[in-house]
């Protein structure tokens, strides 16, 4: 018998894919991809502005201008690499027997592109049309019409329940090989671990005694780690110290910091960072803007720097807590303010500092699970000689509509570079802010 013929794929993209990923269109192997005509639409209404959806929105009409200079497009045009599908724009015209605008009373772009998957599940006969979306009601709308529709998986981890922790509690150590660590510094000695991970923080125990520790990939070796205190701020849990010592280590360029709010991410990435100030030539601390119910930014009244200033409230905030550890007669206290003055340390929102070199830099960005894969290592493509980035952020509170805890930066860097000799994670647990803020975090 001759072999089955495997039925045609062809996979239709919303905007928010695109969004997402200007690289979307050669993620689908073999398959064909349609883009309706609406979808380009509306990347004309995102390719003006600073924001990293008006970049993605750019790059894709480039690449879609490059791919057809010899087609029209409304020709099936192919993609570029071995065994690539090709691609199509489509123009709805047809009358439809199942019209997505009529059933929902509202002639919106979702409706159109809807219709476009609907033209083209009759004009392909014997081919499974698919919808691909971020945008979870527009997957529901489109089920509701018999249009298979998922979610664009590439970027995405597999399990959030799975995700690296960077720590763990390892029992029964026998006692004295926690007094030779303790003594002595390091072990070569790592049978005692269960898998040798780079940079990887563990908590040996034996009944009362415990000692802190991480494998270093540098010396091959199980090293104690020490508490550090850190312009002001003490480490208040295991966990904390871990943070603060890959945050000083500086054979460790990358690091990560998960956890819910009060846990003290932020604080101690700037409390490492203050600690190192002779190290770097600037302190950048960023955040993504995330406006409050997806309005833009310029709705708000003022300048440009009212705008953003409820938005950096947060960082400001650690500011001001680390500089009251200190009196104002006191030499730490007077450098936080001359390097304020010096824009040694800056506090600005992440669109602000696109295109700027990343040399000599201490950069932390805040709220990182707002941001997308293609976000996350475009930043960390950038970090130039003297660099270090540190991520912090809660993959469970997550602002923006097309993210989620699979498919965020945050998880995407903390799944693909576990074990990495430059890079380290540390998953805060304890909320140390007050009792109250950890009773909500708690039974709320």
């Amino acid at each position: 018998m001759p072999p089955k013929k495997k039925t045609r794929k062809i996979f239709v993209l919303d905007t928010s894919v695109i969004l997402h990923d200007h690289q979307s269109i050669n993620n689908f192997d073999e398959h064909d991809l349609c883009l309706p005509i609406t979808v380009l639409e509306e990347l004309d209404n995102f390719k003006r502005g600073k924001d990293t959806k008006n970049y993605e929105a750019r790059e894709f009409i480039r690449l879609i201008d490059k791919l057809s200079a010899d087609y029209t497009l409304q020709e099936w045009i192919p993609l570029e690499g071995v065994k690539k599908g090709k691609f199509k724009i489509i123009l709805n015209n047809d009358k439809l027997s199942v019209d997505a605008e009529k059933i929902f009373n509202d002639n919106k772009a979702d409706h159109r592109i809807l219709n476009t998957v609907l033209h083209l599940q009759n004009a392909e006969k014997g081919a499974k049309v698919t919808l691909i979306t971020k945008d979870i009601n527009l997957r529901l709308k489109a089920k509701g019409l018999n249009i298979p529709a998922e979610d664009y998986e590439t970027g995405k981890i597999s399990s959030v329940e799975a995700l690296y922790n960077g720590s763990e509690v390892i029992e029964d150590i026998e006692s004295e090989f926690i007094r030779k660590l303790y003594t002595s510094g390091s072990s070569e000695d790592t049978s005692v671990l269960k898998k040798v991970i780079d940079n990887h923080y563990y908590i040996l125990k034996n009944g009362k005694s415990s000692s802190l520790a991480y494998y270093n990939p540098m010396s091959a070796s199980l090293e104690r780690v020490e508490k550090l205190y850190t312009y002001g701020i003490k480490p208040k849990n295991a966990e904390q110290t871990f943070a603060l010592h890959a945050l000083m280590n500086h054979n460790i360029k990358l690091v990560t910091i998960q956890g819910v709010a009060g846990t003290g991410k932020t604080l101690l990435a700037l409390a490492a960072a203050l600690e190192q100030k002779k190290e770097y030539l600037q302190i950048i601390l960023a955040r993504p803007l995330v406006p409050l119910s997806n309005k833009d930014i310029g709705y708000l009244p003022g300048t440009a720097e009212r705008k953003i200033d409820p938005y950096m409230m947060p960082l400001w905030d650690n500011l001001e807590f680390i500089k009251s550890q200190f009196s104002e007669n006191e030499k730490r206290y007077k450098q936080i303010m001359i390097m304020l003055k010096e824009k040694k340390i800056e506090i600005t929102p992440l669109a602000f500092i696109r295109g700027r070199s990343l040399s000599n830099v201490y950069f932390i960005i805040d709220e990182a699970q707002n941001l997308t894969p293609h976000e996350v290592k475009t930043i960390i493509t950038r970090a130039g000689e003297n660099t270090k980035i540190i991520f912090t952020g809660d993959i469970h509170q997550i602002d923006t509509p097309y993210l989620d805890e699979q498919s965020n930066g945050l998880s995407y860097i903390i799944d693909r570079l576990r074990g990495n000799h430059l890079y380290a994670h540390v998953t805060l647990t304890k909320g140390e802010r007050s009792e109250l803020a950890n009773l909500a975090n708690d039974l709320l």
